[in-house]
């Protein structure tokens, strides 16, 4: 019964494929040009279809190069650290950054120091040539020196010689004045005896006249010796010995200012001039003389310059602490507080320029560097509301974002994410929802880039 049934179906089968049998006749009646054409058309339609398959399926499927970059977040994770408020990124900058200059004008002779030197204060760093300033300290020298001279001589008064001398001059005047005296007499009594004419006591009493007008200044020379020099020229006298001074201590100023020091302990930032060179205390230019030897900076002494949008300038406030990270090395953290805030806002900008402290810099930190301050209250995480809970601190570059969005990289393929951007600077842009930190984010995302298309990064 089963092999009978069998025998059945194989017979229906046979009949089946038999009639699907093509009837060669009926082709040739009906023409074989017309089905060759319809043959050719209907393979160049698929041939066609084909193609633009593989090629559509190639666009959207062949991995497009892309450069990217890992997102990182800093969070506050010192001890102690509550809520954080905002994020913003800056420079390290020295707190107090010396352009140190000569008082003089002079060619350098010596300069000690080099770029990057650790000097300490007072220590010698530039020598100016001083053969001109060490002149001007002889010659206020000797001034000084005659003038004491002159004011000792005032001040001691006359020898004792000085007066003997004038004593004995005017002892030989008085005799003179007696002898013209005495001859005045004579010659009066003998003119009145008619023996001598009147021209004779003529000249005897102009020769006595003489003599007594000689006695009065020599008694008078005599009463200034024994008295000495008069006050008002002893003062006179002191007052150029004091000016002579003060034209000493001027040139030796100016000679010690030939030697250039260190102000302060720091590190030597820029050396300004080389032997030989032109330094002046006036004008100063690129090719002629300069205006300052070297630029110094304490670095133990570190800020973090920030530009702060005004829209979130109000949540800080005096000493607002912060949590301090460089590009350089994200996995150092520096405590920091803000400790200058500038007194007028930045118009173009739209921003208030504040400064943060570093507490404890290290030698890891240097000026211009790029870094990232994220400000927290002093509550504790948990006394803070829920609602308020920390955002990390994104920054990315500007580029990377479009239209309120940007693509990361996920599974080899282009994800678009909506962002928050929370303010500008000119490291890139603050996100402040949208990324967490860990992404693969794409740098300078194509104009035709889509969501889902495969992406690979560029080695």
């Amino acid at each position: 019964m089963a092999i009978s049934n069998q025998q059945d179906v194989a017979d229906t089968i046979d009949a089946d494929i038999k009639s699907l049998r093509i009837d060669r006749s009926a082709k040739q009646k009906n023409g074989s040009g017309r089905g060759l054409w319809r043959w050719i058309l209907f393979s160049l339609g698929v041939s066609f279809l084909f193609g633009a398959g593989l090629f559509v399926y190639a666009r959207f499927n062949t991995a497009v190069e892309v450069e990217t970059m890992r997102v990182r977040a800093a969070s506050t994770e010192a001890s102690g650290a509550g809520v954080t408020i905002l994020n913003a990124t800056g420079y390290i900058v020295a707190a107090h950054k010396i352009e140190l200059a000569s008082k003089v004008s002079g060619r350098v002779a010596w300069i000690g120091v080099e770029k990057g030197d650790r000097v300490k204060q007072g220590q010698t760093l530039v020598r100016l040539e001083d053969e001109e300033f060490r002149a001007r300290v002889t010659e206020a020298e000797g001034q000084l020196n005659s003038l004491k001279a002159q004011l000792a001589a005032l001040e001691n008064g006359s020898r004792p010689e000085e007066k003997a001398r004038s004593q004995a001059d005017l002892e030989q005047v008085r005799a003179d004045l007696e002898n013209a005296r005495v001859s005045l007499n004579r010659t009066r009594a003998l003119v009145e005896d008619g023996i001598m004419s009147k021209q004779a006591l003529d000249d005897a009493q102009a020769r006595y006249d003489a003599q007594v007008a000689r006695f009065a200044s020599y008694e008078k020379t005599h009463a200034l010796v024994r008295t000495g020099p008069r006050r008002e020229e002893i003062d006179s006298m002191r007052a150029q010995v004091k000016q002579a001074e003060g034209t000493l201590a001027f040139a030796q100023t100016q000679l010690e200012n030939t030697v250039i020091s260190a102000p302060i302990s720091g590190v030597i930032l820029e050396r300004n001039v080389e032997r030989g060179e032109f330094v002046t205390t006036g004008f100063a230019s690129d090719r002629g003389a300069k205006g300052y030897v070297v630029s110094m900076a304490d670095l133990n002494d570190l800020q973090v310059e920030l530009d702060i949008n005004q829209n979130d300038f109000a949540r800080l406030g005096s000493r607002q602490p912060a949590v301090v990270t460089t590009d350089a090395y994200p996995d150092r953290k520096y405590q920091g507080e803000i400790e200058e805030i500038s007194p007028e806002a930045n118009r173009q900008k739209a921003t208030v320029q504040v400064k943060v402290k570093v507490i404890n810099p290290d030698q890891f930190l240097r000026p211009e560097m790029n870094a990232s301050a994220a400000f927290y209250s002093t509550e504790k995480p948990g006394q803070a509301n829920q609602t308020s809970a920390a955002k990390p601190l994104i920054t990315i570059p500007a580029a990377a974002v479009r239209d309120g969005a940007v693509f990361i990289v996920v599974d080899g393929k282009a994800v678009r994410r909506q962002v928050q951007v929370a303010s500008t600077s000119q490291q890139g842009v603050t996100i402040s929802n949208g990324l967490i930190g860990g992404e693969d984010l794409i740098v300078n995302p194509p104009a035709d880039l889509k969501d889902g298309r495969k992406v690979r990064p560029k080695q």
